[in-house]
């Protein structure tokens, strides 16, 4: 049962910590693609070959 005191709060400060780097990301825009892989994986235009 003391070890649940210990394993509580680190669990929720973990927790924390990672939806605090969560809405990092989306203030800082990490998440937007205006071209799309999924618009780019469908076109017709693609080329294996690396550009110069």
């Amino acid at each position: 049962m003391e070890m649940l005191a210990i394993l509580i709060p680190i669990s929720l400060f973990l927790g924390g910590l990672g939806l605090v780097a969560f809405v990092w990301t989306l203030k800082h825009q990490q998440y937007d693609d205006p071209d799309g892989d999924a618009n780019r994986i469908l076109s017709d235009e693609w080329d294996d070959r690396p550009k110069p």
